[in-house]
């Protein structure tokens, strides 16, 4: 089977964006290639952070993720500090990566954007995303547009890598996925649905109580033109809702449309479609959460497997490049 990765920050909770445009897949995909899933915990050093809050933000996303039906039987789900060679191939990946194409990474220029002071982690953090890709020889990296650049960087420095020393790494493909990969914000449908929004009002969390969504949902934005249609330009706020209720019940958002005449039905429906869709995961999350130790025991697993993979590919580069052999 192909080999896939995917990684996720703990930065905050998941939301139903998360669910419908990675996760959801992720659950599909254990089942169809050799998948990988990592909490890329020390992404998420390169903005301050309060002690101890990354490790309780990645026990509560890999909790969720399981909860969201990622099975350590099925796939390789594990935290990326607990396999260490993903910061030793992460510096030999700086040392192959250039100054200039840092520099032009879109994400760094947004997140350093009006900032007093910047980590160096975040300008450098590409070329450890790089080698979370490379470690596990991946096939296909399922991503959103957003992180099609970061893709390309992994392929620029991989070929570069096996120009100078040898084939070494496999050269990953982004695969974007086409259904329910972008869901928008509920009061801004301009904005992508993002853990860093300013206000939870058009977030909906994985573990909103039922009434909440309902309630997020009948008030969210819409438009005054009084036509349900699926139109992203003209209508972003209908066509959201339309795209959120079709992916909830695993219809194209362009069908969906032609049930409605208001707005009111349908803002009730994808409200109650939604509440639908999390109440199994909401029912998981709150056993898995009863039981940490058998998440723990998950994460373990998890790590042995990713490790014995990524020691494997780690010792290729070091022998390719040459470096001093430890025994």
């Amino acid at each position: 089977m192909p080999r896939v990765f995917s990684g996720i920050q703990p930065t905050g909770s998941l939301h139903l964006g998360n669910l419908l445009g990675a996760v959801r897949n992720w659950v599909h995909e254990q089942d169809q290639a050799d998948s990988f899933y990592c909490v890329v915990d020390l992404h998420a050093l390169t903005v301050p952070a309060a002690p101890g809050a990354v490790g309780s933000q990645t026990l509560e996303l890999a909790t969720t993720l399981l909860a969201c039906g990622l099975d350590p039987a099925r796939c390789t789900l594990f935290v990326q500090s607990h396999v260490p060679q993903h910061t030793s191939l992460g510096w030999i990946l700086q040392c192959t990566t250039g100054f200039g194409e840092l520099r032009r990474m879109t994400q760094f220029k947004e997140k350093s954007l009006g900032q007093d002071s910047v980590s160096a982690g975040l300008f450098t953090y590409p070329a450890l995303q790089a080698a979370d890709i490379l470690l596990y020889d991946t096939d296909s990296v399922p991503v959103g547009e957003d992180q099609r650049q970061h893709i390309e960087l992994t392929r620029d420095v991989a070929e570069r890598f096996n120009s100078r020393y040898g084939e070494t790494f496999v050269i990953p493909q982004a695969a974007v996925p086409t259904a329910g990969a972008r869901v928008m914000d509920l009061q801004e449908p301009d904005r992508k649905m993002s853990k860093s929004s300013s206000t939870d009002a058009g977030i909906v969390g994985l573990d909103d109580p039922p009434e909440s969504v309902v309630k997020k949902f009948k008030r969210a934005v819409t438009d005054s033109l009084g036509e349900v249609r699926y139109d992203p330009d003209a209508q972003p706020g209908v066509s959201n809702l339309l795209s959120i209720l079709g992916a909830a019940t695993n219809r194209a958002p362009e069908s969906v449309a032609a049930e409605y005449t208001m707005y009111g039905p349908l803002k009730s429906d994808a409200g109650e479609a939604v509440v639908e869709l999390l109440r199994p995961i909401q029912s998981q999350l709150a056993e898995f959460r009863s039981d940490p130790a058998a998440v723990a025991v998950a994460l373990r697993t998890g790590a042995d497997k990713a490790e014995s993979v990524a020691a494997e590919v780690l010792e290729r580069a070091e022998r390719h490049i040459g470096l001093l052999p430890r025994r």
